[in-house]
């Protein structure tokens, strides 16, 4: 996850952030007080892109390694 792109879209008091991996496409949403501050938020989505993309592998892993009749 070297290329994260970050979105901030401010609604009245706060504050829509979405996390993009620049490789995959993979995106994940938070939404927060602006009173937390862009630093904050920013963490927090990227820490957030973070747990979406490990569940993705986990759950691709998962799916190949429970196929009955699987013989690779």
């Amino acid at each position: 996850m070297s290329d994260v792109l970050l979105e901030y879209t401010v609604i009245d008091d706060m504050v829509r952030v979405a996390a993009i991996d620049g490789e995959t496409g993979t995106e994940a949403i938070l939404v927060g007080p602006a009173s937390a501050g862009r630093e904050a938020l920013s963490r927090a989505a990227r820490q957030k892109l973070r747990y979406v993309m490990q569940k993705q592998e986990s759950a691709a892993a998962e799916k190949t390694a429970n196929r009955p009749g699987y013989w690779a």
